[in-house]
């Protein structure tokens, strides 16, 4: 289970997270995002966190050799791509990818990159690259998720991330602008209430208690609608 705050950019935050359960904390390096943040300022944070907490770094079209210095710098464990990298970027770079795609792209990303890459089902936007705040389809991410394990990304809220979950059956969430109160500057209460809710859907699944059937998905109807 993978629960993720992405889109970090002060230590207050990553730090309440945690303290609430994230399992994952996200930081952006592509310098046209609302939420990037310096390395050397990720460096001081990572530092400040758990030890085993995992830490991912987001990247956008960003050379191998830059992504591996940003990475050894600040002591982010994976790699999350949201440009257009090609699968052999996965063995160039060596670290654990989380591979960001579009619903419409997971069948030819999943052929084609290493079989340890964790797909991330996100709402496709080639100009802001995530963070859009645009839900996807949970009825045909429910399909990937079916037989792909994937990190459903994508419009998630405090208020909608049970319901993903009841609906989609994800190996994790990962939320960014739904926890926000201005870009890269994360909502106490918000980010408490989403992790609460999302915990609880991931521990109502484990017992059984949630399905995927065809007969769960009949929200499918507002399923993927804003």
């Amino acid at each position: 289970m993978i629960v993720k705050i992405c889109g970090i950019t002060r230590l207050e935050d990553a730090q309440q997270a945690v303290a609430h359960g994230a399992t994952a904390i996200g930081f952006v390096f592509w310098p046209r995002s609302p939420r990037y943040v310096a390395p050397e300022r990720v460096t001081d944070i990572v530092a400040a966190l758990p030890v085993g907490l995992t830490t991912v770094g987001v990247f956008v079209n960003e050379s191998v050799a830059r992504v591996r210095a940003i990475v050894a710098a600040t002591g982010v464990r994976i790699v999350q791509l949201h440009g257009d990298e090609p699968p052999a970027y996965a063995s160039a770079v060596g670290y654990p990818i989380f591979r960001s795609v579009a619903i419409d792209d997971v069948i030819e990303a999943s052929a084609m990159w290493p079989a340890g890459t964790r797909l991330l089902l996100d709402a496709a936007d080639r100009e802001r690259r995530g963070g859009t705040g645009k839900q996807v389809d949970w009825s045909r991410a429910a399909a990937i998720a079916r037989q792909h394990p994937v990190i459903l990304a994508g419009g998630l809220t405090p208020s909608n991330v049970a319901e993903a979950i009841g609906c989609v059956g994800p190996y994790g969430v990962d939320v960014s602008s739904g926890v926000e109160s201005a870009p890269g500057i994360k909502d106490a209460m918000k980010v408490a209430r989403f992790l609460e809710n999302a915990r609880g859907a991931f521990e109502r699944r484990k017992a059984g208690l949630v399905s995927t059937t065809d007969e769960s998905l009949d929200l499918r109807g507002r399923a993927g609608k804003p």
